[in-house]
């Protein structure tokens, strides 16, 4: 009996100092110790609001940094597996941030005009923000698109500051300025696109098109932006860059802009080697 009654007691101080111990390492907040991969995640009801998420090892919900990815394709396509080819190296590059690539609902004839895809990144933000606590990340954003994706990223981050507040935006060739892009377009279809998707001209509604732009919603608490285009881009034209870059210039928010003079929409090789690296020291400088 005395032999059983030692066994219990050396229990009791065993569970006790491992409580203790978890209690004092932050319990639930302590590192999540293996990395995770789930995809598909619905953050919506309709099928095309899903995410993949890409969480690394030994994170925290006060050290492990967000990336949200957003992807391209006119509003009106593309697919967040475009983002697929890069994963491994931001994973690498960006060891200590967690990846959320993100899919929209898209804009088809008259069905999904904008602002849905504007709704829906709104939507999945809220959604990583209400899941931080249970997938170990903090609160400190980075946005990053390709082209419409660009757009949208801009959009989220200068617009909206609950439930979070990015820390970094980074822009890969995206529209900033829909006024300007209609007004002064590339390509017959480029007016045609934008017709579509707002559903009306700027002449008609020059309230949706200012509302769904990111350079009329800079001010001097915006989030630092880097800037990614090329000289040579035929679909969104490097004013639209210009027009953003003045923006944030004039209202004092830390920024860059990298220009590629031989580039078109997207490169590839060298020079996004370059775009990698220049966005690595950003976030370095600015997410903290």
């Amino acid at each position: 009996m005395q032999f059983v009654y030692r066994m219990k007691l050396l229990f009791s101080i065993v569970l006790a100092t491992s409580l203790m111990a978890c209690k004092k390492n932050g319990g639930t907040d302590s590192p999540a110790s293996t990395a995770s991969t789930m995809r598909d995640v619905a953050y919506g009801s309709d099928p095309a609001q899903k995410m993949d998420i890409y969480l690394p090892s030994g994170r925290s919900s006060s050290a492990t940094k967000v990336m949200v990815l957003v992807h391209g394709g006119g509003w009106t396509g593309g697919d967040k597996s475009e983002f697929d080819p890069y994963i491994q190296t931001l994973m690498q590059r960006l060891p200590d941030y967690a990846l959320f690539n993100v899919n929209y609902r898209l804009a088809t004839s008259n069905n999904n005009r904008f602002p849905t895809q504007e709704n829906d990144i709104k939507s999945a933000i809220e959604f990583i923000s209400n899941k931080a606590g249970e997938y170990k990340v903090s609160q400190n954003v980075v946005l990053m698109g390709f082209s419409a994706g660009a757009h949208l990223a801009l959009l989220q981050g200068y617009k909206y500051t609950l439930p979070i507040k990015p820390k970094a935006i980074v822009s890969f060739f995206g529209p900033t300025d829909l006024v300007d892009m209609y007004n002064n377009p590339t390509t017959t279809f480029t007016t045609l696109l934008l017709e579509a998707l707002i559903g009306a001209n700027p002449q008609q509604n020059l309230g949706a098109y200012q509302q769904s732009s990111p350079a009329f919603f800079v001010n001097g608490s915006s989030a630092p932006t880097i800037i990614l285009h090329g000289g040579q881009d035929n679909l969104v034209s490097p004013t639209q860059a210009t027009i953003l870059n003045n923006k944030l210039q004039a209202s004092g928010v830390a920024h860059q802009y990298v220009f590629y003079p031989n580039e078109g929409h997207g490169w590839f090789g060298p020079s996004l080697e370059d775009s990698f690296n220049k966005i690595e020291a950003f976030l370095d400088l600015h997410v903290k």
